[in-house]
């Protein structure tokens, strides 16, 4: 039976993705920030999986205001990266896993959670930059990644409560497939961050922090923040974080080992959280 062996946590600001694009990751701005990530790049290479299920929002992209699914799951072969406005990303094209994104498709929508299935679509920034921190510059991804897009842009979006449960569906539709594959779930954007009206700019170091600690031990309690208090201490796009509540959800109930945490401030406009917790063997 497949397993999910360990979950990844990262924001996936688009500066990111141009400052490796550009060769800018060496500068005094943002040599700190990629710093923080070479333990786990070298943790991913000691760890890496036969399939990455990642939790991201589009921006624009594949979907739009005319039509945006609340959860979308990617089925295809592949996955293009997207032009944003000034050409698509210098990075290898994702390949997917179909019969496994199949698989999960069917077992959550049976387990009553809704889902829009996609099977041709491009992937922005939301999904290619936590997968150039993780993996590096290659050329091509180590692994197959299956997409799984939320909506936080239009409202309403999901409770915190919802995504933690659907969390738990995708770990019991990953337990129910049979073979041996090594999954790992990935939760990406945030952390605390806005991006206009007067309060933009905002970062809210120590509210930050209280949730990885909560994400790591209090996942459950963590679930029943309302939307609310995501907004008023975290920003208007802070809303993001309750993907990385996917993730944990989809986690063991045994507490997870820390294998590594970092926070940075700033990049471009928006506080960085990365955290990788694995499952208790």
């Amino acid at each position: 039976m497949a397993s999910i062996t360990a979950s990844v946590y990262t924001s996936h600001v688009p500066a990111i993705g141009a400052a490796l694009d550009l060769g800018k990751s060496g500068d005094d701005y943002w040599k700190p920030l990629f710093a923080g990530y070479d333990t786990t790049k070298a943790w991913f290479k000691d760890n890496t999986p036969d399939v990455i299920f990642l939790v991201y929002n589009d921006h624009a992209t594949a979907f739009s205001l005319d039509m945006i699914p609340t959860f979308a799951i990617g089925c295809a072969a592949e996955f293009k990266p997207a032009d944003e406005g000034w050409g698509p990303r210098p990075v290898p094209v994702v390949k997917g896993h179909p019969e496994l994104a199949a698989h999960i498709a069917q077992s959550v929508i049976q387990d009553d959670f809704d889902l829009t299935i996609v099977n041709r679509m491009d992937v922005d920034h939301g999904l290619t930059v936590p997968l150039s921190l993780v993996c590096g510059q290659v050329q091509q991804w180590p692994c197959p990644v299956i997409p799984f897009a939320v909506n936080v842009v239009q409202y309403p979006v999901p409770s915190g409560r919802r995504c933690f449960h659907l969390g738990r569906a995708i770990r019991k539709a990953v337990s129910l497939y049979d073979e041996p594959l090594k999954v790992q779930i990935w939760g990406t954007g945030g952390m605390s961050h806005q991006l206009q009206g007067p309060r933009a700019g905002l970062i809210n170091r120590s509210w930050d922090n209280r949730f990885l600690d909560r994400l790591i031990a209090e996942p459950e309690k963590l679930a029943d923040v309302p939307h609310m208090e995501y907004v008023q201490e975290a920003g208007s796009e802070g809303i993001e974080l309750v993907m990385w509540l996917i993730a944990r959800g989809a986690m063991s109930d045994r507490p997870p080992r820390v294998a590594h945490r970092f926070y940075h401030v700033p990049a471009s406009n928006t506080a960085v959280g990365h955290l990788i917790l694995e499952n208790s063997q």
